[in-house]
């Protein structure tokens, strides 16, 4: 009797298993698409507000050749 038992948690169990993975694997898609999304949005605004496709400037506006004094 307990072998039954002891066949039927296993089968429980690998069903779980299973079902667990494939949940984990369509959270993985969904999440590689949402950050794909998020990356082509973020181009998308920096090319669009002159940060110039592929390259950031890490947040400084560089001069170019002005320069102010405060006396």
């Amino acid at each position: 009797m307990g072998a039954v038992v002891s066949c039927v948690q296993n089968l429980f169990r690998t069903i779980g298993n299973c079902l667990m993975a494939i949940v984990n694997g369509i959270a993985s898609i969904l999440t590689a698409i949402i950050h794909g999304i998020a990356s082509f949005f973020t181009i998308l605004i920096s090319f669009l507000t002159c940060g110039y496709c592929g390259r950031r400037r890490g947040g400084t506006m560089r001069s170019h050749g002005h320069t102010t004094s405060r006396v």
